[in-house]
Formats: C-alpha cells, sequence, structure tokens
C-alpha cells in the first residue's frame, strides 16, 4: 500500500472525483463521501480534498510527474498476465526514480522522500481493510450477481452469499466457510462459471450440459476433461444417469461441496 512505501500518512491527500469515495459533487469543493472511504480516511487520519470536475490545472504538477513516469517506465506498453506482475513493475519504476534529480533541486528524490518521511504522521497499528462486500443470492442458475456480472456457486437456490473483492479475485463465503472463488471480470453482463460447481447436472442429466454456456465456456478454455466426455457418452447412451462415483478409474467425478479456497491463488480461472 502506499502509505507503507512512503511510511507514513499525508496529512491531506487531494482525489479527483472517483466515484469509489464521492457519492454526490455539492457547491464548491463540498463532497458526499462515500460510508466506506470516510472509514478508509478516518483509519489512517488524513483529510481528503477534491479537485474541480474538468479543471486539470489544479494538480498540474501530479499530471506531469505521471506523464514523465509513463515515458521512462511505460513504453513501450509492457506486456504482463496479471495484476501482481503489472504492480511489481509499477514499483520497480518507483525505485528507480528515486535516484533521479528534479530541475532545480540539490538533492534526489529519494534524499527528499527520507527528509520528509521523519515529518508524516505515523501509520496506523493495523490495516484496513479494502475489500467491497456484496450480499448477492444464488439464482436458478447457481449464480450471483456482483455488479454487472454473474459467478458460479455450488450453493443451493436462494442462499445469501458473501462476496468479497480482493483483486483480482472474488471470494464467495458462506457459514464461514469460502465455498468458491473467481477471477474478477472487467466485462460487463458476462457469466463466469466453473466445472465444478456443476457436476452433478452433469452427472444427474448429462442431456441439459449439450446445450449449456458453461459446456461451451469449458471447452473454449480447454477446462474440458475427456473423461467428462466419456460419461456425457455413456450416460446419453444408455438413456439415464450415469453410477460413476468418486475414485473410479474412469472419472474424477464428485458431487459439489463446500470446501476451503487456498491461500494463495492460482492461474486465470473462470471468463476474462
Amino acid at each position: 500500500m502506499a502509505f507503507h512505501w512512503f511510511g507514513g500518512v499525508f496529512r491531506t491527500l487531494r482525489f479527483d472525483n472517483l466515484t469509489s469515495a464521492v457519492k454526490k459533487i455539492l457547491r464548491g469543493h463540498q463532497r458526499e463521501e462515500t460510508t466506506r472511504f470516510i472509514a478508509f480516511r478516518s483509519h489512517w487520519g488524513f483529510q481528503a480534498e477534491f479537485c474541480t470536475p474538468g479543471e486539470g490545472h489544479e494538480k498540474g504538477g501530479v499530471e506531469g510527474e505521471g506523464g514523465q513516469f509513463r515515458r521512462n517506465h511505460l513504453v513501450p506498453v509492457p506486456r504482463v498476465h496479471n495484476l501482481e506482475e503489472l504492480n511489481r513493475l509499477l514499483e520497480s519504476g518507483a525505485d528507480q526514480e528515486q535516484a533521479r534529480l528534479i530541475t532545480g533541486r540539490s538533492q534526489t528524490i529519494g534524499a527528499l522522500m527520507l527528509a520528509e518521511r521523519e515529518h508524516l504522521p505515523s501509520l496506523a497499528a493495523e490495516g484496513f481493510d479494502l475489500a467491497a462486500l456484496h450480499f448477492p443470492q444464488v439464482n436458478q442458475s447457481g449464480c450471483v450477481k456482483v455488479l454487472t456480472n454473474f459467478y458460479s456457486t455450488p450453493l443451493p437456490v436462494g442462499t445469501t452469499v458473501e462476496a468479497r473483492s480482493t483483486r483480482p479475485m472474488w471470494r464467495y463465503g458462506h457459514g464461514g466457510h469460502c465455498v468458491a472463488q473467481h477471477e474478477r471480470c472487467y466485462e460487463r453482463h458476462q457469466q463466469v462459471l466453473e466445472l465444478d460447481h456443476y457436476l452433478n447436472v452433469l452427472q444427474k442429466k448429462p442431456g441439459a450440459m449439450a446445450d449449456r454456456r458453461l459446456w461451451k465456456q469449458c471447452r473454449a478454455q480447454g477446462r474440458w476433461p475427456a473423461s467428462y466426455d466419456r460419461l456425457l457418452g455413456e450416460s446419453q447412451r444408455t438413456g439415464r444417469p450415469s453410477d460413476w462415483h468418486a475414485g473410479d478409474d474412469r472419472s474424477p467425478v464428485v458431487e459439489p461441496h463446500l470446501w476451503r479456497c487456498p491461500r494463495a491463488s492460482g492461474g486465470r480461472r473462470g471468463a476474462s
């Protein structure tokens, strides 16, 4: 987090009118702030000021330094696999900037930052949870709607789920357990589906899978094992649900259940 990188908290911070902080723009510089942002600045103990919409000259120094950083560290446009890699790239660029000498100054950026750090208020003893929280209900398709997208879960229809955003992931909790997690989708009106959440449908109603979006999505992403094709073919030939079970050498099918999500996220899962 920026406060830890600087080693302290600035007494006053100036913001654009970002929707996560500003609920409504009032007269002059007055703003109706979101409850979450009020809690955030109260925790860290700083005052917030907001720029006038459309008046870029109010923060010209920031715009200029941002352009300088982009030209020196982000040209050509870097290719990264995820947000963690991008953040490491940005942090490396910020470290390199500390050796730069700004025109008209006698000390480097790093030296001036160390001198200023002595005058910053100290950090709070505990951090602040920045995760966004939502409490959607599981719909008839076994999904919950968070913002504009739908994400699958292994829970019954009508169950209320705690959806927590820990970028770049959404984690879904129920009964004190994490029951599902998906990589966050930044598109709109998409369905992000996990095959494990629908194995009971494949096992009991294989004919319902042929035209489902899940089936097409998993095949396109290479997440449809050949063993599921064998299960589907056998069930369709016999005209009844397959009696395969967990532990059968021919199929890894198991019933969906609650499980604790792993502490570390792996590769990309779900739709992008």
